[in-house]
């Protein structure tokens, strides 16, 4: 996963307090007591690069990230507001070198315990000027750390549709994904990933996406933004379910009108069904019940069908991936000749 080594950031005073540890103990290393205030003044303002460096490192490359991805850091985060943190702490590690490395140059020609105290304190200040950054990189790292694994390699069928309407709970009864179940609407606040397995050891990703309303992208929240870029770019097929009963408090024109913006804007087939059939049923289309379980195998059977379809078309001849044997000619005559 692309966000698992991102290590806890420190605050300013942590990683402050851990420089000076560090440079505390090489100090007492060290044999020459002389130089000892040098030795200090370059230990800590070595440490303390370091450290903001490798915080900068541990964060991957955003815009090499998969496009599923990198959008969904700018929904959750924006990309200036992480760009903008991150050179913060890139210009904290620069003027550390700079004044620490600046200072202990001249402390032979100045009194070292004097230049010692003020290396200090101008490396601290320029620590603590980028202490919001550091704050908002650990609140970005341990919200992307609980971001979904989303493999690109595995048929993926994403539900979409509106609050409420039976998504979550359809997802758990086919799935090994646990999302949270209640009457009200929004429970699900990001993507949430189930699994099932298939033939010849191949599984099936379900995406369990935020409820979507019908409303212009402006409006849309962070929450709903998720939905949309899940269907985009992982889908491979689109599950759309609608609450004919109308228990979800939304008209069902409503939801027709969200599944056909849906339609336009995915390049994937879409199912669309009927959930709360125990309520109430229609005609034209598959119903299920995630309440009594009636109709659900159905569905899934439909959407395996159209998986398998669609794998069909997608079967390539291994034969055209073999090496071409060489041909030698011997005596009038072909021969192959193969290594073995």
């Amino acid at each position: 996963m692309y966000f698992d080594n991102i290590p806890t950031i420190p605050t300013a005073d942590e990683l402050l307090d851990r420089s000076f540890r560090r440079a505390a103990k090489k100090m007492r290393e060290k044999n020459n007591k002389n130089r000892a205030n040098e030795d200090f003044v370059r230990a800590i303002t070595q440490a303390t690069h370091d450290k903001l460096v490798s915080i900068i490192q541990s964060f991957p490359e955003f815009e090499q990230l998969p496009p599923f991805y990198r959008d969904l850091c700018d929904i959750l985060f924006g990309m200036d507001n992480l760009r903008q943190a991150l050179g913060m702490v890139g210009w904290a590690a620069k003027n550390v070198r700079d004044v620490g490395g600046g200072i202990s140059r001249s402390m032979r020609r100045a009194d070292p315990l004097t230049e010692r105290k003020r290396a200090v304190a101008r490396i601290a200040s320029i620590v603590h000027r980028a202490d919001d950054a550091l704050r908002y990189l650990n609140d970005v790292r341990n919200v992307l750390r609980k971001l979904p694994v989303i493999s690109t390699d595995e048929f993926t069928i994403v539900v979409a549709g509106y609050p409420n309407v039976g998504k979550s709970s359809f997802i758990r009864l086919v799935s090994s994904a646990e999302p949270e179940i209640a009457s009200y609407p929004f429970t699900t606040k990001g993507v949430v990933v189930g699994h099932r397995n298939a033939e010849r050891r191949k599984r099936i990703q379900f995406i369990d996406t935020p409820g979507l309303l019908d409303r212009t992208e402006e409006e849309r929240n962070a929450i709903e933004k998720q939905a949309l870029n899940a269907l985009v770019y992982v889908a491979d097929l689109v599950l759309f379910v609608i609450d004919a009963s109308e228990h979800c408090g939304y008209s069902v024109e409503a939801q027709e009108k969200l599944r056909e913006e849906i339609a336009g804007i995915v390049t994937v087939p879409m199912l669309t069904v009927v959930n709360k059939a125990d309520i109430k049923k229609t005609e034209d289309r598959f119903n299920m019940s995630t309440v009594t379980g009636e109709g659900v195998e159905e569905v899934l059977a439909e959407l395996l069908r159209q998986r398998m379809e669609m794998m069909q078309d997608e079967v390539v001849d291994i034969r055209s991936e073999l090496p071409v044997p060489e041909m030698k000619r011997r005596g009038g005559r072909s021969e192959t000749k193969t290594d073995y």
